[in-house]
């Protein structure tokens, strides 16, 4: 188990467990869930929802959770900070994490079903194009508030990774600020990932203020970064990324990615899968490729191919946790 005092990377988002579904269209519209999208319900709606497919796999999940694993599987030092219940799934999601080598400093809270105060979950649409819908119950993971952090876990690592799904929650966008503050105070870097279409029309004009001088390193996929610049093309949403001075990784899927840093913008070739099966963290293991290059010496560039090769892994079956070893592809691959 690494020390928390020599963490590459501290994530800090919602603690949740993916309830994973095969799906058609017709089931999206029957269910009125948007196509790649994250839906926020409450804890009926998600037993009802819950009711009306089989489940395909129920595992440990969470965006930001899901980058700290990746993270831990290609050797680096990963942490995570975030809000369970003193329930079953909250058990699920500690033990599930732990395994893979990601120190957990987890808040507990007692478990009351009937105040819908449970552990968070997620459920996951997959429907037969490898795209991901999303039906999330936050419970406690809703609670996270800056008096559950431990400053010292944030300050001690390199780079703080916030899930921008976090900003919907008052406490949460507290607590954030909170690490923030922590994080530059200690010269980390502050990285947050857009997380969602919806999460940036709600928030637009605070994630770009966030922009300037509080985020580092921001991570976004096409829809996203037209829509938080406001832009009616990509190249243009790279040139106002440009101007912000922050280190980028913009993700377009089979397109690969394009990397916004000191020497400009840079196109990066998407790893080649034999097909797509699941969607589902994706991003999330992009980001983990990108945060371990970026704390282990390589050039921006070389930074977004470990993503793309992470990525490239979880989408070639279902879940959003790699199952092949991270390290040893990348090592295959030369990138470590």
């Amino acid at each position: 188990m690494p020390d928390t005092d020599t963490l590459d990377v501290v994530a800090l988002g919602s603690a949740l467990v993916d309830v994973l579904c095969h799906a058609t269209e017709d089931d999206l519209r029957l269910f009125d869930l948007a196509k790649g999208s994250m839906a926020l319900v409450d804890l009926q709606r998600a037993a009802d929802l819950y009711a009306a497919l089989v489940p395909a796999a129920e595992v440990s999940g969470g965006s930001a959770a899901n980058t700290a694993a990746g993270v831990a599987a290609l050797g680096g030092r990963a942490g995570f900070v975030g809000t369970v219940a003193d329930d079953e799934l909250g058990a699920v999601f500690e033990r599930d994490l732990s395994a893979v080598g990601v120190v957990t400093r987890l808040v507990r809270r007692r478990a009351e079903p009937e105040a819908d105060r449970a552990t968070g979950r997620c459920l996951v649409y997959v429907t037969p194009d490898g795209e991901r819908t999303m039906a999330t119950h936050l419970g406690v993971a809703a609670t996270l508030g800056p008096d559950d952090l431990d400053a010292h876990v944030v300050a001690d690592a390199q780079i703080l990774y916030i899930e921008g799904y976090l900003w919907d929650l008052g406490p949460a966008k507290a607590a954030i600020r909170r690490a923030m503050e922590a994080a530059h105070a200690s010269d980390a870097l502050v990285a947050l990932s857009l997380s969602d279409p919806f999460c940036v029309q709600r928030h637009r004009a605070e994630f770009l203020a966030l922009l300037h001088g509080e985020v580092d390193v921001l991570f976004a996929n096409e829809d996203e970064v037209r829509l938080l610049f406001a832009a009616d093309r990509f190249e243009a949403a790279v040139a106002a990324v440009e101007e912000t001075g922050v280190l980028a990784a913009l993700t377009r899927g089979p397109a690969g990615s394009v990397v916004v840093g000191a020497q400009g913008a840079s196109a990066v070739a998407a790893e080649a899968v034999e097909a797509v099966v699941d969607t589902t963290g994706a991003g999330d293991l992009y980001a983990a490729g990108f945060l371990f290059g970026l704390t282990h010496g390589h050039d921006p560039e070389g930074c977004a191919r470990l993503g793309s090769l992470c990525a490239a892994e979880v989408i070639s079956h279902l879940g959003a946790r790699p199952q092949a070893d991270l390290r040893q592809l990348a090592e295959a691959a030369g990138l470590l």
